[in-house]
């Protein structure tokens, strides 16, 4: 059975309409949870009513679409020239984290100063850069120093170097090769370890490459079996129980703030990746998988269309949103009373977010006139 899946020839699958959109979905949910104080990231977003959030999805749908791409390459090609491309996209995200860095550095440096907005540079963690950028800026090209909104692209760079060495063990010894990620993720779950930063992190690398590596192993096995998953009776109830007791809970809590124990916290931490926090990320993953067809008349629709572009453009509008939340963030703060913002920035913020793909899709798709 190995055999013939292994001989059997690869060729590039249709585009998925379902990825496209739920990775747009993901931008704008990240969005919300980063315009800190918005009733749209508070209440609008599928985190607020669960136990992990859009991260997960991002990186577990990262994944699953660069590790197919890397098996098609190596089919090809050969794993050395499939390794090199996944490792040139590597650099290319490094690059983009660094500018990212910089320009965030710059914006949240000028804010303290020149809103002004004391205190932002302590709150967002960018003293260093403030104080020493001699051992600033080297550290963030290490990625060692990660101040806020820049600790998940390092995950990503991380993980797509070492995907062409995962993908190779897979090809050798199967599912088994999932143990090396785990058992990393399940040292940062003990503190037998962690990545050496020097802030602590939203998200601890050694943990979240588990849910990046998840997703390359289903992202491979679509593609040579045609099928990530099947679906099955008992564990769509399943995930369906892990689904709603996270709703329940989250309900639970707006009623009776009493209820917020530190353990659920723990098991479904999001700097660590707790397990609770993985499972419901899975969970939520396989409902969709299994429940939402392929190609439906919804998806065809205006507002399904601007998500599908967001999601074909997702870095680009990731780095956008980014500074959009964090703007957000700041007219709240400096304008608390207007009530009116919240609404007014929530919606604007998203239909920039929106316009910026549909304006990125129709240059991609506009033919290039070559004078004769």
């Amino acid at each position: 059975m190995a055999s013939a899946v292994a001989h059997r020839p690869l060729s590039r699958p249709a585009r998925d309409l379902r990825l496209d959109i739920i990775r747009g979905w993901l931008q704008v949910s990240i969005f919300g949870a980063h315009a800190v104080g918005s009733a749209f990231g508070a209440f609008g977003i599928h985190a607020a009513w669960g136990l992990s959030d859009s991260s997960e999805q991002f990186l577990f749908l990262s994944g699953f679409v660069l590790a197919s791409v890397h098996t098609l390459k190596a089919g090809r090609e050969g794993q050395l020239a499939a390794a090199r491309d996944i490792w040139r996209r590597a650099a290319r995200l490094w690059l983009v984290h660094l500018l990212l860095f910089l320009m965030t550095g710059a914006l949240i440096l000028w804010a303290d100063m020149g809103i002004p907005l004391p205190g932002e540079v302590n709150r967002l963690g960018w003293r260093m850069l403030a104080e020493q950028p001699l051992i600033a800026l080297p550290g963030a090209a290490l990625l060692l120093y990660m101040p806020v909104y820049m600790d998940i692209l390092p995950v990503f760079v991380l993980s797509m170097l070492a995907l062409p060495g995962f993908l190779w063990l897979v090809g050798r010894i199967g599912v088994a090769a999932l143990m090396a990620p785990a058992l990393l993720w399940g040292g940062v779950q003990f503190g037998l370890w962690h990545w050496p930063g020097w802030l602590p992190t939203g998200l601890e690398p050694l943990a979240w490459q588990f849910v990046f590596m998840l997703g390359a192993w289903f992202g491979r096995r679509a593609l040579l079996t045609g099928a990530a998953v099947r679906r099955h009776i008992w564990a769509v109830a399943a995930a369906a129980a892990l689904l709603g007791a996270g709703v329940a809970l989250s309900i639970a809590i707006r009623i009776d703030p009493a209820l917020d124990f530190p353990l659920i916290w723990i098991l479904a931490g999001k700097t660590h990746l707790g397990p609770v926090a993985l499972l419901h990320a899975l969970a939520l993953a396989y409902l969709f998988a299994v429940l939402v067809p392929k190609d439906a008349s919804w998806m065809h629709q205006p507002l399904a269309q601007a998500m599908a572009a967001a999601g074909r453009h997702s870095l680009e509008v990731f780095r956008t949103g980014l500074f959009l939340a964090w703007g957000v963030t700041v007219a709240f703060r400096v304008a608390p009373a207007s009530w009116w913002l919240d609404p007014l920035l929530s919606v604007l913020g998203i239909g920039i977010l929106l316009g910026q793909a549909l304006l990125m899709d129709r240059r991609r798709m506009t033919p290039v006139l070559v004078p004769r």
